[in-house]
């Protein structure tokens, strides 16, 4: 990007500790600051974040001439806040995207858009698998920001007053599976959502037991068609070596 004169100096601001951003610029050799940056004025015309979950005061947006743009995996005001590709999974969205909004100070993902690009969720995509294809097309949709800021900046929009939904952080809670309540696609939703994060849980015989191993939506015929199944009972396939519990329906 610097070669076709998009950036001439870029310099990295991280949290504390190991952090992969950090890594990255210093495998590539790129001045490192600690959070909250000691000195920026009149140094850059633009700040940028990406998954920061910092608030950022006015005082500092102030000093960048462009202000403060944000990287948003999620077409805003649809999912606003820390965790919106585990969200867009979990809730079963057909459609999302990236948008680029320009900060506003003291406050989470509600300020102007800049730019913005749908993205259709593949069938049976994983959290993880979204979040990569997502964070290559915010990168190539921030570049081309920077390409024509001055004409974004002239034409952002504010996001709709309508719409808008939170992201809140995943958490070991949302892990519960309860047959009675969730149907099968709604688990297998949460799974992909949050599975390889958090391993889903359920209770069996009084005990908490971990799902560690997922097939999916599955139809097993009965030996006993009389016997009506109930949510939370169990069924072994033999051929497939598979345990079946009935969901909600």
């Amino acid at each position: 990007s610097s070669s076709k004169g998009i950036v001439e100096s870029l310099e990295v601001v991280t949290l504390s500790g190991e952090v992969p951003v950090k890594r990255f610029a210093q495998q590539n050799h790129l001045p490192v600051h600690s959070w909250p940056p000691e000195n920026v004025d009149g140094q850059f015309d633009v700040g940028v974040v990406v998954s920061f979950g910092c608030l950022l005061h006015e005082r500092l947006i102030n000093k960048f001439p462009y202000g403060i743009l944000n990287v948003h995996p999620s077409l805003l005001p649809r999912w606003r806040g820390p965790a919106p590709v585990f969200h867009t999974i979990m809730h079963g969205d057909t459609v999302t995207g990236v948008t680029i909004i320009q900060i506003r100070p003291h406050r989470f993902d509600v300020g102007p858009i800049l730019n913005q690009e749908l993205h259709q969720v593949p069938e049976k995509c994983t959290a993880d698998e979204l979040g990569a294809v997502l964070a290559t097309k915010g990168a190539h949709l921030l570049i081309d920001t920077l390409m024509t800021l001055s004409d974004r900046m002239a034409h952002k929009r504010e996001q709709r007053q309508t719409g808008a939904t939170f992201a809140p952080k995943i958490s070991m809670s949302m892990s519960w599976m309860v047959w009675e309540e969730q149907t099968c696609d709604q688990i297998d939703r949460l799974y992909r959502a949050i599975g390889s994060r958090i391993p889903l849980r359920t209770t069996w015989m009084g005990r908490t037991i971990k799902l560690l191993d997922f097939v999916g939506k599955c139809h097993i015929s009965l030996r006993n068609q009389k016997r009506k199944p109930v949510p939370g009972s169990v069924s072994y396939h033999k051929e497939s070596n598979t345990l079946a519990v009935c969901c909600k329906v």
